[in-house]
């Protein structure tokens, strides 16, 4: 029952924060039963879990808006969550993925891919930041492999072409995007020269032709933090010819800036917009925002943090 109630305030939460004409990002959806790494995270790989979203991207449709399911796998970063019955969270140990084993796992974001839009959604957004899996492979400090996937730039970014290649096959290029965080450290995914790997990222993204580039700021390196940085996205936003997404501690400010002076096509809000259900609208008006508590921000029990944040009682 507790599950269930998770899944329910997070699909209600979803069609609140829709505005006519905004894309909405959905949170990260696991590919495969071994791609899950944390309780109560939702996944696109089963009959179930494709018809149980579609109430949800209904709903996101029913009130204007562009939905994308974001398709992930967290590699090396997961833990046990059960033992003798008994809820835990223990950290597992983890292997290299045998260079036999990849295709399989790519053949895993493609179905995903197909499940997405068999679930109504118009897109998928490959999750590629972070430390989770795509980002292991992209990253030469976490990296350690002698086969074709690791080594040199462009063997550490096979995996991750593979995925986009997959998936643009299975949906079309256009129906597709990607989240990369080059100059970030989670889970100690750092690498040694991130303008590089953007670059050449951004690059070989244009053949593929897919709808859109989401970027994380190199100001955000680790979870919370933000801090001057001699680095830009901007020779990374003119290097990739489709829709680029700047993502990054962006207040209503800098974000107009941003998109006003070329910097980026769009801004991506997740905090102050999990705060603030009407965050358009309070942008727009000049509203006061709703601070957020980032202590709930991952918690599922009580299901607090998500549903409850207040919309404006009207306009000021």
């Amino acid at each position: 029952m507790q599950r269930q109630s998770i899944k329910i305030k997070r699909g209600v939460g979803k069609i609140k924060r829709t505005t006519k004409g905004g894309l909405l990002i959905a949170e990260a959806t696991g590919i495969s039963d071994t791609a899950q790494g944390y309780k109560d995270t939702p996944g696109i790989c089963t009959k179930e879990q494709v018809e149980a979203w579609k109430p949800i991207v209904d709903g996101v449709h029913a009130k204007g808006g562009i939905f994308f399911c974001q398709i992930w796998h967290v590699g090396r970063v997961s833990n046990n969550i059960r033992a003798n019955g008994i809820d835990v969270a223990t950290f597992s140990t983890p292997r290299r993925l045998e260079t036999d084993e990849i295709p399989f796992v790519v053949n895993d974001y493609r179905v995903a891919a197909r499940n997405a839009i068999e679930a109504r959604f118009d897109g998928v957004e490959i999750h590629g930041v972070h430390g989770y899996l795509i980002d292991q492979f992209l990253k030469d400090q976490v990296n350690d492999r002698t086969d074709k996937y690791g080594g040199s730039l462009e063997n550490c970014c096979r995996f991750a072409l593979e995925v986009v290649q997959a998936v643009a096959d299975e949906i079309g290029g256009d129906k597709v995007g990607i989240r990369l965080s080059p100059f970030a450290s989670y889970s100690e995914a750092a690498d040694s020269n991130p303008e590089a790997l953007a670059l050449f990222m951004a690059k070989v993204l244009n053949k593929f032709g897919i709808l859109y580039c989401h970027m994380v700021e190199p100001r955000m390196v680790k979870l919370g933090e933000k801090f001057e940085t001699p680095h830009s996205l901007r020779p990374i936003r003119d290097a990739f010819k489709g829709t680029f997404i700047a993502a990054g501690g962006y207040n209503k400010e800098d974000g107009n800036k941003a998109v006003s002076t070329g910097y980026t096509d769009l801004v991506a809000y997740g905090r102050l917009f999990l705060s603030n259900p009407d965050l358009p609208r309070r942008f727009e008006i000049d509203a006061p925002l709703n601070k957020y508590n980032r202590e709930t921000f991952y918690i599922s029990d009580p299901v607090i943090g998500y549903t409850d944040y207040p919309f404006l009682t009207s306009d000021v």
